[in-house]
């Protein structure tokens, strides 16, 4: 299991989403509260920011140490400014290697996502399934090994064809979890993903409880911003995302919840 974090709204440091809040993104990666499986997120980070002022493609910063023993993110975090951020610390699934081609955010064109769960048995499952159903151009842009990069470009294949995020990502759950169903295997796909205009996440998981997801907005220490995140990041107002929903947010920090399945 992994830890995710989310931010749009009014441009930050960074470090005050990474390290900042009491129970930080870097906290969570040794002492996280709420994961089912696992004791740390050590097996490598990512964070994907979309420039404040810029229209360009998103960027990424990525190690395969854990965040932690990182020297040069604390610095960079200070530097970097962002109104739209995603963030992952990773424990890797057994069998799937420490890579730097493994570490979300994933990236495609203006797209950043990072994946919480897991399929079951992946590798001998639904790694040939999902592949199948995906143009040649996004079969060969998998660079990595990991269930999460499939799940990824699954979506964007789904993104491609709906050009709805909200849409694209109750699409993607809808046929991860018939193909888990026709293999007999456990899928869980708490996920968040942005295109810089928006932030869009999902809890799910063909087998309860799906992994923690919460979301909050507009509080008194992230003005004018929802920030979504695997576990509360201090204390406040947050809610829980209820199981097999999808929540989206734009610009204007609208909040629509929809459930699914």
């Amino acid at each position: 299991m992994c830890r995710l974090l989310g931010y749009l709204g009014r441009s930050i440091q960074l470090d005050r989403l990474l390290y900042k809040p009491d129970h930080s993104l870097i906290v969570q990666s040794y002492q996280p509260r709420e994961m089912t499986a696992g004791l740390l997120n050590a097996d490598g980070f990512g964070v994907g920011w979309h420039h404040p002022h810029q229209d360009t493609l998103p960027f990424t910063y990525r190690n395969t140490l854990p965040i932690w023993n990182d020297s040069n993110l604390p610095g960079l975090s200070r530097y970097i400014e962002s109104g739209c951020v995603v963030a992952s610390v990773r424990s890797a699934t057994a069998g799937l290697a420490v890579d730097l081609n493994n570490c979300p955010p994933f990236q495609y064109d203006r797209l950043l996502a990072v994946h919480n769960g897991y399929i079951e048995n992946f590798r001998q499952t639904l790694y040939r399934p999902i592949r199948d159903r995906l143009s040649d151009s996004l079969y060969q842009s998998i660079q990595g090994t990991t269930d999460s990069e499939h799940i990824v470009a699954l979506l964007i294949h789904e993104w491609q064809q709906s050009h709805s995020l909200e849409q694209a990502l109750k699409d993607t759950l809808i046929e991860l979890f018939k193909l888990a169903a026709a293999h007999s295997v456990t899928a869980g796909a708490n996920l968040i993903v942005s295109d810089g205009q928006r932030l869009v996440a999902c809890r799910a998981s063909n087998r309860s409880p799906a992994p923690s997801l919460y979301w909050l907005r507009d509080d008194p220490l992230f003005p004018e911003a929802v920030v979504i995140a695997s576990e509360p990041l201090f204390a406040g107002k947050w809610n829980a995302f209820p199981e097999h929903s999808i929540l989206s947010v734009r610009n204007d920090l609208d909040v629509q919840i929809q459930s699914f399945g």
